[in-house]
């Protein structure tokens, strides 16, 4: 497993586990990062420090801090 923010653009991955705040597990599951569901991530924008994340048809954006807590598959 890795992290999401170890994913360079257009890698691609299953969502394994989130090691962070119950609070940020809830929002990130509201928008749809479960376990199992497929991620690509789209690009860093060095502006701010974030990443564009794809999942299921859905873009979002995170901050790196928060892309460091998301453990990722690769596929």
């Amino acid at each position: 497993m890795t992290r999401l923010s170890d994913l360079h653009a257009g890698d691609t991955g299953l969502l394994r586990a989130m090691e962070c705040s119950p609070a940020l597990r809830l929002r990130l599951m509201e928008l749809g990062f479960l376990p199992g569901a497929p991620v690509r991530l789209v690009r860093r924008v060095a502006i701010g420090g974030l990443v564009e994340i794809e999942c299921r048809g859905c873009h979002l954006s995170l901050r790196m801090s928060e892309a460091e807590q998301v453990m990722i598959e690769r596929a």
